[in-house]
């Protein structure tokens, strides 16, 4: 029968690892058992089947969840989750099993696993296109839809988007699993299976709703809540434009052919607007280092490690969806900076309300849990502890209030308005904890689970007539329940005739010990003998042989076991009322399950409230902490910043004892584009992202790192910056450079903000002079944007007409130009100044950084002389062939 089982779900789920349950095992078999073995580094053995021998092996169930991360996480495969559920037939003692695939586990349908990183979302994201004919036809989407959802939290997203921009949605969101449409599995040339390539994103493709999956028509399940896929469809995709219902769809066909038996009823999405947020492109994101430091897979140097300050996972996630996607709404980005403001010149209040949120567990992913059917009593403690701590926080705001009141008499409504806002949100929550308060003991007890604990392997038939104990003695019969007893009459009822049964065992337990004076006599339970009477042989052998009704049935050499009818009788009575009390409890705890499921969406509401509370006042931390202030924001196209830093660098600079040297920066209208020269090492790029994570920090809502402020709303942040050789693209390090450079041409507007970084350098002079112009007229003529650019061609300030008023000339009457230096000393020491001034500089000392690098005495020296002779000779371009043949030879002849 079970062979019959394995090969039906091996043909339902060909694409998948499947996972059988059997006892405290999970087993694979079947070619699969090899590639298993293989990947998990387990035994590898057979098994009898249809007369000869299949490969299978296996592991311990408590296993599962290392070896889940190495399949799903690490491997991203697809695992069939199949489990086994007893059947009871009357007059056998032993059950029957039924067994179905519960769940298909795959890299974006994770829920609850421990090796699920708490810090981030585990996004699954849905990918849909307006047209889908062959791409060779040159018919190509433009407009795309996306749908996101973390299963681990149920927050769920959806955009239109196009096809250009879809590199930097991935990019922003993150997914650990995208979704397509079936129809592009074989059209490889189609742009979006380009565009996932070039991200090197795992994806997988799903029949859209219609198409018949596991969940809807083959797999049932008694204990369904789910919703139909095509009922939960008419209720989301209504309002949303036609990709993002197409994206809507095939999101919910893949979770619904996965997630099976634990699919919730989807909510209506979170509908993002295309100018509702900062746009960042791909490349940005990582050459900012906003989310992810230098050393891949790692946050260590980025800027989210640098300013975080949150206390609680969910905070943490909340705050890197906010670097990521900064917002385009003043008011929005006001309101979040009054509540930073409110927290930051009220530090006791802030250190009060961080020892709440310290302690609060990740709500989210608790109502979660109980929506995909998952979770159990201690998830009911930290929900009621979350609760505990929302209801903490409101009464310390308002016990502040009522301090300031007292204080001052009066009360300045303007900087309490958006603390009031926020907590005028959160939902009262009181009965729901009481509810929970009822039903468990808050305090921590040693099982929380409703299920009956597993027994060792040579116990597995045991819980067929053992009571669920908690304790290490599995002979004890003395239980840490899950729910109170005085949760229902009906609990009551039967924990009282299990009381009364327990005396009347103790009462029997010393009648026995009497009969013949035996001390160690004990009743127990097991799976060998049942209900039966213990002994030690020592000082008590043959006692009881011969004693009326005392059955020997075992002995060994320290032991006699001893049937007798009044205790097997007693025993099952005890046993059976404990099944019935766990039978309840698992009623009791649906209950709360249901109660807590239909509150969802106001639990998730309040917990979204805290963790914008939290990350608003790890602001304040971190404006009190590195000395930033409060910006201004404004619609117009301009940034001033006085004495601006990079947060990142800084930081560094600070934990080597060292300080950072500011500089100011003013883009304006009769100044919008800035071209930056001077030596290496001397700060040209660490300026140009310093800009620009001034700008992501300020539309966040934090305060900045800068003396002072006023910045204009940025819809687009572009970047230019440190690129590197794509070779498995065959990609050279300038062909990704004029990739990049391309794509901001095309892209950037008006109000859009755009920093460039000795672009042209991987070519010949002459042709990356060409193209720094070309690159710097289309930025000034055409995007008109605000831009810095970053060069070692000092001769494209003579392009750009370059006069003693440090602007240009012409159509170039807008650019500025800004420069770093060196401080040289007598001595022939240096140091780079890194402060930003008015001016061009002609040279990039670069024979400095090759000092400091270390370069051999001997190099320097030559090194030198060449630049001497280079110097003194007509410039490299004038020179022909032969006269550089000459020059070199000189060089070579001195050094002889």
């Amino acid at each position: 029968m079970l062979g019959g089982v394995i090969m039906e779900n091996l043909a339902k789920f060909p694409h998948c690892i499947l996972l059988t349950r059997v006892g405290q095992f999970y087993e694979s078999y079947f070619d699969q058992a090899i590639e298993v073995a293989r990947l998990l580094n387990i035994k590898l053995t057979s098994r009898a089947y249809n007369g000869g021998r299949i490969p299978m092996c296996g592991f311990p169930f408590t296993h599962l969840d290392k070896h889940l991360k190495v399949l799903v996480q690490q491997n991203q495969r697809f695992v069939a989750m199949c489990e086994e559920f007893p059947r009871y037939v009357p007059g056998i003692p032993k059950p029957e099993f039924d067994r179905r695939v519960v769940r298909v586990i795959t890299p974006g349908t994770l829920i609850d696993e421990p090796f699920l990183n708490q810090y981030e979302n585990n996004y699954l994201l849905a990918v849909s296109c307006a047209a889908t004919t062959d791409s060779t036809e040159g018919q190509l989407p433009v407009d795309i839809g996306l749908a996101w959802i973390d299963v681990s939290t149920g927050e769920f997203f959806v955009k239109q988007s196009t096809l250009e921009g879809l590199r930097d949605e991935l990019a922003r969101i993150g997914p650990k699993e995208i979704v397509l449409d079936e129809a592009l599995r074989l059209d490889l040339r189609h742009p979006i299976r380009t565009a996932l390539a070039e991200e090197s994103s795992f994806f997988s493709f799903i029949p859209p709703s219609g198409a018949a999956t596991p969940n809807n028509s083959e797999v049932s399940s008694t204990d369904d809540l789910t919703t139909p896929a095509e009922e939960s469809l008419s209720l989301l995709t209504t309002s949303f434009l036609p990709s993002e219902a197409a994206a809507v769809n095939i999101l919910s066909s893949f979770l619904h052919a996965n997630l099976l038996e634990h699919m919730p009823t989807l909510t209506s999405p979170n509908r993002e607007g295309t100018g509702d947020r900062m746009q960042i492109d791909a490349h940005t994101i990582r050459a900012l280092e906003i989310k992810a430091g230098a050393a891949e897979g790692t946050t260590k140097g980025s800027l989210l490690s640098v300013i975080k300050r949150t206390l609680t996972s969910s905070g943490t996630r909340l705050l890197a969806r906010w670097l990521c996607s900064p917002s385009t709404s003043i008011k929005e980005i006001t309101a979040r900076q009054s509540l930073v403001e409110f927290l930051h010149v009220r530090p006791n209040l802030g250190e009060d309300i961080s020892q709440i949120l310290g302690d609060m567990e990740d709500a989210s992913r608790i109502v979660q849990k109980f929506l995909l059917r998952r979770g159990d009593v201690s998830d009911l403690s930290d929900l009621h502890a979350a609760i505990a701590a929302w209801t903490s926080v409101q009464r310390r705001i308002g016990l502040e209030r009522k301090m300031e009141l007292q204080e001052r008499g009066a009360i300045r409504e303007d900087q309490w308005a958006s603390v009031t806002a926020l907590m005028s949100r959160l939902n009262n929550m009181h009965e729901l904890a009481k509810r929970i308060c009822l039903a468990i003991e808050l305090a921590p007890v040693a099982n929380k689970a409703l299920d009956a604990p597993e027994l060792p392997e040579e116990d597995v038939e045991a819980d067929t007539t053992l009571p669920p104990s908690t304790k290490s003695d599995k002979h004890s019969f003395t239980m840490d329940w899950a729910i109170k007893p005085s949760f229902s009459q009906q609990l009551g009822d039967l924990h009282a005739r299990y009381d009364s049964l327990l005396l009347a065992k103790e009462k029997l337990e010393r009648e026995f010990k009497s009969l013949r004076n035996v001390p160690t006599l004990t009743l127990r339970c097991s799976p060998a003998f049942g209900m039966h009477v213990h002994t030690l042989r020592k000082k008590n052998h043959g006692k009881l042989d011969g004693v009326d009704g005392f059955v020997r049935i075992s002995e060994s050499a320290s032991t006699s076991t001893f049937f007798h009818q009044r205790w097997s009788q007693l025993g099952g009575q005890i046993v059976e009322t404990a099944q019935n009390i766990t039978a309840v409890e698992k009623e009791t705890f649906e209950i709360l399950r249901t109660e807590i499921n239909a509150l969802s969406t106001e639990i998730r509401r309040n917990a979204r409230i805290m963790d914008e509370l939290d990350v608003t006042l790890g602001f304040a931390k971190l404006a009190a902490e590195m000395g930033f202030v409060r910006p201004v924001l404004n619609d117009e196209n301009m940034y001033e910043v006085v004495n601006g830093r990079h947060p990142t660098v800084e930081l560094g600079l600070l934990n080597s004892g060292r300080v950072f040297t500011p500089n100011s920066a003013t883009l304006a209208p009769d100044s919008r584009l800035h071209i930056i020269t001077g030596p290496n090492m001397a700060g040209k790029s660490t300026f140009l992202r310093q800009i620009a994570l001034v700008t992501i920090l300020a539309q966040t809502g934090s305060f900045v790192p800068a003396d002072h402020a006023v910045l204009g709303m940025v819809d687009k942040l572009f970047s230019r910056v440190g690129a590197k050789d794509d070779l498995f693209r065959d990609r050279s390090t300038f062909m990704v450079e004029m990739l990049e450079t391309a794509e901001i041409l095309r892209r950037a507007t008006p109000k859009s903000l755009v920093i460039m970084d000795e672009v042209g350098r991987g070519t010949t002079v002459k042709d990356g002079l060409a193209i720094a112009f070309a690159t710097v007229h289309h930025l000034v003529s055409v995007n008109r944007c605000r831009a810095l650019f970053a060069t070692h061609f000092h001769e494209l300030a003579d392009l750009l007409g370059y006069s003693d008023n440090g602007k240009g000339l012409g159509a170039f009457s807008d650019v500025a130009f800004f420069c770093t230096d060196v401080d040289e000393t007598e001595d022939g020491h240096f140091a780079y100044s890194h402060r930003m001034r008015p001016g061009v500089n002609r040279d990039s000392h670069g024979l400095k950084v090759a000092q400091l690098a270390g370069m051999p005495a001997s190099a320097m020296a030559m090194a030198h002389r060449a630049l001497s002779m280079l110097h003194s000779a007509p410039p490299v371009e004038a020179q022909k062939t032969l006269d550089l043949i000459s020059l070199g030879q000189k060089l070579t002849a001195v050094d002889q």
